[in-house]
C-alpha cells in the first residue's frame, strides 16, 4: 500500500479523506433527519443537532486537509481521457462540492452567531464573529438550509457519475479513488 499517489491510484491520504468526508456527510443528513423526527425541546432532538454540527465541523476542518492534499499530490489522468466538455464538469462539480464543505459551515456558524448562541466544537466553543441579530439569523438559516438541501443532489450526482464513468463509460474515473487493497 503506498501513500503517495501512482498514475493509476490518488494517494492514501486523499483516498482515506474522500472516504471519511462521505460518512461524515452521511452522519450529517443523517442526524439533521432524525432530529425532525424527534419531538421539539427534546434531548434526543438536542443530541442529534450537536452531533450535526460536530461532524459538519469536522467537514470543515478536513476540507482544508484535503484542500493542501489536493495541491500537493498529482492526480492520476483518467484513462481513456474524457472529452473537454466531461472535464470541465468534472472540475465544475468539485469545486461546488468544495463550495459546499467550506459554505454549509460557516453559515452555520453565523447563524447561531446571530442567534447568540455558541458554536461548540469537541468542547470548544468558536468566537463569534458577529453580534446578535434574528433577522440576519433567518437570512443565515435560508442558505444553510439551501445549500444543504443542494448537497443531496450534489453528493447524488457526484457518486451517480463516478458509478457510470465505472459501469458504463468503464474508464478509471472510480477505481482511482477506492482503497487499494
Amino acid at each position: 500500500m503506498t501513500r503517495h499517489s501512482t498514475p493509476q491510484h490518488y494517494g492514501q491520504l486523499t483516498i482515506t479523506l474522500h472516504w471519511l468526508m462521505l460518512l461524515l456527510f452521511v452522519g450529517v443528513y443523517a442526524c439533521i433527519e432524525i432530529k425532525g423526527l424527534m419531538p421539539r425541546g427534546g434531548h434526543l432532538r438536542s443530541f442529534f443537532l450537536g452531533l450535526h454540527g460536530l461532524f459538519g465541523l469536522s467537514i470543515f476542518a478536513l476540507v482544508w486537509v484535503r484542500l493542501l492534499a489536493r495541491r500537493l499530490a498529482p492526480r492520476p489522468p483518467i484513462a481513456p481521457a474524457l472529452p473537454a466538455w466531461q472535464t470541465g464538469m468534472s472540475h465544475l462539480m468539485h469545486s461546488m462540492l468544495y463550495i459546499l464543505m467550506i459554505a454549509t459551515p460557516l453559515l452555520a456558524w453565523l447563524l447561531l452567531s446571530a442567534e447568540g448562541k455558541p458554536m461548540p466544537y469537541f468542547g470548544f466553543f468558536l468566537p463569534s464573529p458577529i453580534e446578535v441579530d434574528p433577522s440576519l439569523a433567518k437570512q443565515f438559516k435560508h442558505w444553510h438550509e439551501l445549500l444543504g438541501s443542494t448537497g443531496y443532489w450534489l453528493i447524488g450526482l457526484h457518486a451517480a457519475t463516478g458509478l457510470i464513468h465505472h459501469y458504463w463509460v468503464g474508464d478509471n474515473t472510480l477505481t482511482r479513488i477506492l482503497p487499494r487493497r
